[in-house]
């Protein structure tokens, strides 16, 4: 009797040579195929943010501005006002209708006094600024310099001062505003810083009218 080689040991047999006998794959392809898997598997870039809208500057600077009183006046941002009245009597401050407000620097030295009064149909200043003058210590020199300024007519002129020998030179002003007379003054130690003091304070200035 002839032996015969079973059926699925012939099977068997033939997939081992196929396998052994199979060409191998190329390494360069599975590299490449590999690198483009990566690439494939990296997320997609987020695109660049809006840009956040930021609002425009302040038109009126915000450091050195004394508001209050229904109004608002520039100041050097290394002093500020206090209220002189309230200072000398404290159970009757500065109002509307009238105020004294001063704002005193030791370094640079320099002192800057205010005042109005509620006074309707006034429209010249004169006599608030002569109030502000002291008789003994402040002497108006030149003539009286006139600008129209926020729609206001506003009168100023140097003055010499013995207030202090460290601050000799100065300049008064008064303005009407509304209802109120308003007269401005300061110390400073030559007439050119006290000029630009004032053309800064009084550009900047605005009340309720």
């Amino acid at each position: 009797m002839k032996n015969k080689t079973p059926l699925f040991l012939t099977l068997s047999l033939i997939l081992l040579l196929l396998t052994f006998c199979a060409p191998k794959a190329d390494p360069s392809i599975q590299i490449q195929q590999a690198v483009a898997a990566t690439i494939a598997a990296i997320p997609s870039s987020t695109s660049a943010p809006l840009p956040t809208p930021y609002p425009s500057p302040t038109p009126i600077k915000l450091t050195g501005l004394f508001c209050e009183y229904e109004f608002c006046i520039g100041h050097p941002a290394y002093t500020n006002f206090f209220d002189k009245i309230a200072l000398e009597n404290p159970e009757y401050p500065s109002t509307y209708q009238k105020g004294n407000i001063t704002a005193l620097s030791r370094e640079p030295l320099q002192l800057i006094l205010m005042i109005w009064l509620h006074a309707p149909g006034t429209t010249d200043p004169q006599f608030l600024m002569d109030t502000l003058l002291a008789d003994a210590t402040d002497l108006q020199t030149g003539t009286l310099d006139a600008q129209l300024i926020h729609d206001m007519n506003v009168i100023s002129a140097p003055i010499n001062t013995t207030v202090s020998p460290d601050i000799t030179s100065g300049r008064i002003a008064g303005w009407v505003c509304g209802d109120r007379v308003f007269a401005w003054k300061i110390y400073a130690k030559d007439s050119a810083t006290a000029e630009a003091i004032f053309k800064e304070s009084i550009n900047r200035f605005a009340c309720n009218n």
